[in-house]
């Protein structure tokens, strides 16, 4: 039993002995992994996401559809917004998205990382809209999270690694105070990297050691693949997110039964989502949905 509770999550109880002592053998996240690459086909995304586009300003792109569907799933599969810190597992409270953006594209052009907030519930066009402002925020202001590494980092380097290890002492014995865990990015559910918006594409990411990010998604370019069928193999348009997962947080099997989910959402949004000149939201419960 921790001596503190957490502000970001509730301590795990009941799991079985083989599941509670795997943080106490994998005492690290990048010890942990599990990776995983999942393609999609797009073809039907890209028509709804023109009609969608069509009829809501401002416009949503492919990055903003994988990043909702997993919202949607972590929602739906609990099980898998879930972290390991001080030898624990704990249930987060809430699911939220972390990803980087850049503020120009350039080779010099830095990096802003957002962390976006993911209430029970939304539909697709609010979801999509509070994405597109947070990053047009992030691209013209300093966040409160890079002002303050910025400070940081005009000390010397030893009091730098002084203080990270503070906070990782902190962080283990839950006693990391809330305020400077509410805007953290690597305190989050799921850290997205549309990569292939950049030109990289086919990357596997590792997790962050410092913070409690049990899940990373690198999102390639789309491309066009083959995928086997009853009449053969056929080549179409297709979307690649390649995933890393730290195993302590859930089984396999749980995991693969979530992504089922988030390829559901992507390969045909109108059955999931509503017609796009709607306002979309996951239907999938009024609609009779199979159990993700």
């Amino acid at each position: 039993m921790p001596l503190f509770s957490r502000p970001d999550g509730d301590l795990v109880r009941g799991e079985a002995p083989v599941r509670r002592i795997m943080p106490y053998l994998m005492r690290g996240r990048n010890e942990s992994c599990v990776y995983q690459e999942s393609v999609y086909r797009i073809a039907a995304t890209r028509t709804w996401l023109k009609a969608y586009n069509r009829a809501h300003h401002p416009r949503a792109t492919m990055f903003h559809l994988v990043a909702y569907a997993t919202a949607v799933a972590l929602e739906a599969r609990p099980r898998l917004n879930r972290f390991v810190s001080g030898g624990r597992i704990y249930q987060r409270r809430g699911v939220s998205i972390s990803f980087v953006a850049k503020r120009e594209f350039t080779d010099d052009g830095p990096d802003v990382t957002v962390k976006l907030a993911c209430p029970r519930g939304e539909r697709f066009a609010a979801f999509s809209r509070r994405l597109s402002t947070q990053v047009d925020e992030a691209r013209d202001t300093d966040c409160a999270v890079d002002k303050e590494v910025g400070l940081i980092m005009r000390l010397p380097g030893p009091l730098v690694r002084a203080l990270v290890g503070l906070a990782r002492t902190l962080d283990h014995w839950n006693l990391f105070p809330a305020f400077m865990i509410r805007d953290d990015p690597m305190y989050a559910s799921l850290f997205l990297a549309n990569l292939g918006s950049v030109g990289v594409s086919d990357v596997y990411h590792h997790l962050y050691e410092y913070g409690t990010v049990s899940i990373f998604g690198a999102v390639s370019a789309p491309r066009r693949a083959g995928f086997a069928g009853r009449d053969g193999v056929t080549s179409e348009e297709a979307l690649s997110v390649r995933w890393t997962f730290d195993e302590r947080i859930d089984d396999a099997f749980s995991c693969a039964r979530s992504l089922a989910l988030v390829q559901k959402i992507l390969e045909d949004p109108g059955r999931w989502l509503g017609p796009p000149e709607g306002d979309p939201v996951w239907t999938g419960e009024e609609r009779g949905a199979p159990e993700p």
